[in-house]
């Protein structure tokens, strides 16, 4: 079916497909986005939009549209990459040493400002304004970016009366959008456990006290949170993700440091999952004669709930769109950032997938070798854009 923005749509792909590009070449991490921020400044300006930049650290807010009557809705996208070497056959490859867009967000922020053209072009005609967040630090994982541009001001003046969100996915065929109602992302709670033991000679262990033999203890014991202590029923995820302990093959080390992450969806599993965690942590250490130490990450993000109006809505909005199919995703246990706008505004946070076997875009996000199929990107601008309308206007 073709949309009030389906003409426009072959003029702007290939400049979101450029814009793309560029933010992959050069990736910066969380906290560290200035030139990303800059760049997206500079298209802004280009389009002729009013926008208020270093919102919470490096995020930007423009508007588009009559702040001062109708509805308010915002769209967002995260602007950060990740601390990957890059490995992916593609000729605009990251030019950062160990930094890469191995989730998407040069993607989110290339559909971004597609839709901006796209709204701007037809600015006159809308019944109230649209409001865009490029958000920096969503891989943070803690206080993340979201909630600084909160606390600063992001959804007020005009106040947003509902927000969405658009991630790149590989876990859906290209030009599949997804979504799901109520819980759609788990909370994600990262930990650090720390050991110290006491070290000496490999050949003598029966004189230290060795945190590598009860970090492997622990691990495993870790894993008896999911399958004997939560109920079975309840999604849950518990992994340790990185051990790090000694330098040298004959010296056991005075400490080991364990990295991971628990993903829930209900408050007392939650709890209880980092109850257990740190109490089970504690008893392992202790029967083996080392202390420890376990720290979670603080201020971690909450659940991402859909609005289910809202999603109804948006998945009719979304079948209109020639060459997209639409499909009701799984609960998925990956943690977002965009959790804490909808907790200001109901909304929804849907994803549109970029897997194509024939295109080698089979790698899942984070990868070192996650490639996206740059056709859906203007499927991604359009699909923006035109939830944008029709909830300001409707």
């Amino acid at each position: 079916m073709k949309s009030l923005f389906s003409p426009e749509l072959s003029r702007i792909e290939k400049q979101v497909i450029a814009i793309r590009r560029h933010v992959h070449q050069n990736p910066e991490l969380s906290y560290h986005e200035k030139a990303t921020a800059a760049f997206i400044a500079e298209k802004l300006k280009s389009l002729g939009m009013q926008f208020r930049r270093d919102v919470g650290g490096y995020g930007i807010v423009a508007t588009i549209g009559n702040t001062g009557k109708g509805r308010c809705i915002g769209l967002r996208a995260d602007m950060d990459a990740l601390p990957v070497q890059e490995l992916a056959d593609v000729p605009f490859r990251s030019r950062a040493d160990g930094v890469m867009h191995a989730c998407g967000h040069d993607t989110h922020v290339a559909m971004l400002l597609g839709a901006a053209m796209l709204l701007k072009k037809h600015e006159s005609e809308l019944n109230g304004s649209v409001k865009l967040l490029f958000q920096p630090a969503e891989e943070d994982g803690g206080r993340g970016g979201a909630k600084p541009m909160i606390e600063d001001g992001a959804m007020e003046n005009p106040h947003v009366d509902n927000v969405f969100g658009l991630h790149i996915s590989a876990d859906f065929p290209a030009g599949t959008f997804a979504l799901r109602p109520g819980p759609a992302m788990a909370a994600p709670d990262g930990f650090r456990i720390t050991i110290e033991g006491r070290g000496g000679h490999g050949s003598q262990p029966q004189e230290t006290t060795d945190p590598v033999f009860i970090a492997a203890q622990l691990i495993t014991a870790l894993q008896g949170v999911r399958s004997r202590m939560v109920d079975p029923r309840e999604p849950f995820v518990l992994s340790v993700c990185s051990v790090n302990a000694g330098a040298k093959d004959n010296i056991i080390p005075d400490s080991a440091v364990l990295l991971g992450t628990i993903r829930t969806f209900s408050r007392r599993t939650r709890e209880r999952a980092k109850k257990l965690t740190a109490e089970i942590s504690g008893r392992v250490c202790s029967a083996f004669g080392a202390k420890c130490l376990v720290h979670f990450v603080e201020d971690a993000y909450p659940v991402t709930v859909n609005d289910p109006a809202c999603t109804e809505r948006v998945g009719r909005i979304l079948k209109t769109i020639d060459g997209a199919r639409v499909v009701e995703s799984e609960m998925i246990m990956g943690g977002e950032d965009f959790s804490r706008f909808l907790e200001k505004a109901p909304g929804v946070f849907y994803f549109l997938g970029s897997a194509n076997r024939k295109k080698g875009c089979t790698y899942p996000n984070h990868s070192s070798k996650f490639k996206v199929d740059e056709d859906v990107l203007i499927l991604g601008a359009h699909s923006l854009a035109l939830v944008a309308w029709e909830f300001v206007q409707h």
